[in-house]
C-alpha cells in the first residue's frame, strides 16, 4: 500500500529519474521529476512537496558538488518545511558530512541500493512530518499570542509623570537590559512589562509571565526550567519551562518580592549561567531571554531586612522604572475613564456616556486600588447602569468611597479638584478674568454640542484642566 507522500526528484541523467520514479511510486502517492534545478522554485509553488531527493553535481564533469549546495540552501531558506536528501555519483565521508552540516537529512551516494535509499526516503518523510507538526504548533503559538495581546488593555497616559515613564520604557527598550518594574499593586506592571518588549528587538517572539507569588514552592523549577517524565509522581510528560519558552524573547516575573531565599539563589544561577536544567534532566539547555521583574515592594528594604539577596537585585535591575499610584496622576482619569467605558460598552454592548459631574466623582476618589480599581469601578457600573439610560450610573458603585474632601494628590501633579470661586457674574460689562473665562467655556461646551473632548480640544486644554473649569464653573 503506498504511503501519502509527495517527493521531488532532481537530476540532470534522464535515466537516473526514470528508475528512482520507478522504485519511488510503488511506496510513495506522488512522485514528481525534473532535470534542471531552476525548476524547483516552480514545481514547490505549484504543488505541496515534502521531501526533495537533490543530485549535487549538474554541469558537465562537475564533480565538487557545489550546485548541490547552492540549491540546498535555497531550498532551506525560502522552504523551511521542506526536507532534501542529496546525491551524488562523486562522494567521499567529507562531502556527507558537509551535506548534514548544510542542511540536508540524509547523503545517498551513487550506485545506490534500493533498501539504502528506501530508508533514507521514509526517514526524510518523518522528518518532515515533525516540521510540520513544529510549525503547526508555532502557528497556533503566535496565534494564541496575538489572541491574548487583544484582550489586554492599553498602557495609557498623558500626564508629565507617565510621559517620564513612556520615554524611559522606549530607551531602555531597545536594549536588552534586565528591568525592574516597581509600584503599587494595581499600577499597570504587566502592562509595562507588554510595553517594553514592544518596544525592543524581541518584539517577535515570545512574551512569557508568570506570577512569582501565585506558584507553590514545590512546582518552582519545574515552572521555571520544566520536568522530565517521571522526574516527580505527577510528572507524566515532559514539560517546557518558562525560560525555554521565552528563548530569543522576554521573560516576565512578577511579584518577584514574594520569592523565598533559596529559590532567589537558583534563579540567580539560571541568570549568570543563561542555562537551565530540567527537573530529572541531566544535560544542561542555552537559554537567551530579556528579564523583566515586577514588584510592589521596596527590594531595598527587604535586601537590609535579608530577605531579599542584594546580588539578585544588582542582577534584575540594571534599569528600574517606578509606575506612579493613579492619585499621583489624576490627570490621567479622564483619559482612563473614557477608555475603559468605550471597552466595557463595546463588551457589553451598550451605548454609555460620562456627565461632567460624573467625572469630577472619580478624580475625587483616592483610588487606594489604582488603574485596575478604576477599570473593575468603570466595568461594574456598565454593568448595573439602568437598560433604558444612555448615562453611566458612576455614582451607584463608586458614591460611597468617596471622601467628603479629595485625598491630597502628588506633588506637582494637577488634580479635578478646585474650590469653588465666588464669581461675580451680575455684571455683563465686568472684565474679571474669570468670567470672561467661563463664557468662553461655556460658548465652547455649546459650540460643541456638549462634548467635553472636542471643547477641551477647541480651547487648547486637556481634558483634565477642561474638567477643572466645569467644576470651578459649575458647568
Amino acid at each position: 500500500m503506498k504511503q501519502a507522500g509527495s517527493i521531488l526528484i532532481v537530476d540532470d541523467n534522464p535515466d537516473i529519474l526514470i528508475a528512482v520514479k520507478l522504485l519511488l511510486k510503488q511506496h510513495y502517492q506522488t512522485v514528481v521529476t525534473t532535470n534542471n534545478p531552476f525548476d524547483i522554485e516552480k514545481v514547490l509553488n505549484e504543488q505541496k512537496i515534502e521531501v526533495i531527493l537533490l543530485d549535487m553535481n549538474f554541469n558537465h564533469d562537475a564533480i565538487s558538488g557545489q550546485e548541490g549546495f547552492y540549491w540546498l540552501k535555497k531550498i532551506i531558506d525560502q522552504y523551511p518545511s521542506v526536507v532534501v536528501v542529496l546525491m551524488t555519483a562523486y562522494g567521499d565521508i567529507q562531502l556527507a558530512v558537509d551535506a548534514i552540516k548544510a542542511g540536508a537529512s540524509d547523503f545517498i551516494a551513487k550506485p545506490w541500493k534500493n533498501e539504502q535509499l528506501l530508508r533514507a526516503i521514509a526517514a526524510a518523510f518523518s522528518h518532515a512530518k515533525d516540521k510540520q507538526k513544529i510549525g503547526e504548533l508555532t502557528r497556533q503559538t503566535q496565534g494564541l499570542n496575538h489572541a491574548l495581546s487583544g484582550q489586554k488593555f492599553e498602557f495609557l497616559g498623558q500626564s508629565q509623570t507617565m510621559k517620564k515613564v513612556f520615554d524611559t520604557i522606549e530607551k531602555a527598550g531597545k536594549t536588552d537590559a534586565n528591568i525592574l518594574i516597581t509600584g503599587e499593586s494595581g499600577t499597570g506592571k504587566e502592562l509595562a512589562a507588554h510595553a517594553i518588549h514592544l518596544a525592543s528587538n524581541r518584539r517577535d517572539k515570545a512574551f512569557i509571565s508568570l506570577d512569582m507569588g501565585s506558584i507553590a514552592q514545590s512546582l518552582f523549577e519545574s515552572e521555571l526550567f520544566g520536568h522530565k517524565k517521571g522526574a516527580f509522581t505527577d510528572a507524566k510528560t515532559d514539560r517546557t519551562g518558562r525560560f525555554e519558552l521565552a528563548h530569543e524573547g522576554s521573560l516576565f516575573l512578577d511579584e518577584l518580592g514574594n520569592l523565598p531565599l533559596s529559590q532567589q539563589a537558583t534563579l540567580l544561577a539560571a541568570l549568570q549561567n543563561r542555562q537551565i536544567t530540567p527537573v530529572g534532566g541531566t544535560k544542561p539547555i542555552s537559554v537567551n531571554i530579556r528579564l523583566i521583574c515586577a514588584t510592589n515592594e521596596q527590594l531595598s528594604q527587604a535586601v537590609t531586612d535579608n530577605r531579599f539577596r542584594q546580588d539578585l537585585l544588582y542582577r534584575i535591575n540594571t534599569v528600574e522604572i517606578r509606575l506612579p499610584p493613579l492619585r499621583e496622576r489624576v490627570d490621567d482619569i479622564p483619559l482612563l475613564a473614557e477608555y475603559y467605558l468605550e471597552h466595557f460598552s463595546r463588551k457589553y454592548k451598550r451605548t454609555l456616556s460620562l456627565e461632567p459631574n460624573d467625572m469630577l466623582v472619580l478624580c475625587h476618589y483616592s483610588w487606594p486600588g489604582n488603574v485596575r480599581e478604576l477599570a473593575h469601578v468603570i466595568e461594574r457600573a456598565v454593568i448595573l447602569s439602568d437598560s433604558d439610560s444612555d448615562i453611566l450610573d458612576i455614582r451607584s458603585v463608586i458614591v460611597a468611597n468617596v471622601p467628603s474632601k479629595p485625598e491630597k494628590f502628588g506633588i506637582g501633579e494637577p488634580n479635578c479638584f478646585h474650590e469653588n470661586y465666588n464669581v461675580d457674574n451680575t455684571n455683563p460689562d465686568s472684565f474679571n478674568l474669570a468670567i470672561l473665562e467661563q463664557r468662553t467655556v461655556r460658548a465652547a461646551l455649546k459650540h460643541h454640542q456638549g462634548n467635553v473632548s472636542q471643547a477641551a480640544k477647541g480651547l487648547g486644554l486637556t481634558r483634565g484642566a477642561m474638567y477643572r473649569r466645569l467644576e470651578k464653573y459649575d458647568l
